[in-house]
């Protein structure tokens, strides 16, 4: 989500557009794409790029807001906070265990793989 480069993801139509957006600018921050106390783009330049209404861009930006990934500064924008990154990450890692991890290790059971299969085919990978 550099400057020059608003914002690269596709939309589905599986969730709603608000929280692709909130979750693409946290991809961003993940991966070094834009950085602690850096300018993300505006919903301005999100809403043309895709075609979405601006209100819809802002809904998923309060989100990150309200989490304290972003904050404000009045009258230029919307900024990275610091420790976003590890906020971000705490978040997704709490959230791939109690959702992902569970429903893998109880299919896994289903079909009867032990434990230490499961350990050999991550030890593989």
């Amino acid at each position: 989500m550099r400057k020059e480069d608003p914002m690269k993801f596709v939309l589905n139509g599986e969730e709603p557009i608000f929280i692709q957006i909130a979750r693409a600018i946290e991809d961003e921050i993940l991966i070094d794409g834009i950085g602690e106390n850096e300018q993300v783009p505006s919903t301005t330049e999100i809403s043309k790029t895709y075609e979405i209404n601006p209100a819809t861009v802002l809904k998923g930006m309060n989100i990150l807001v309200d989490q304290e990934i972003l904050y404000k500064k009045r009258g230029r924008g919307m900024f990275v906070a610091e420790g976003a990154k590890e906020i971000i990450k705490k978040a997704r890692k709490e959230k791939f265990i109690n959702e992902s991890l569970v429903s893998f290790m109880e299919e896994a059971k289903k079909l009867g793989i032990s434990r230490e299969e499961l350990i050999d085919i991550i030890r593989k990978e």
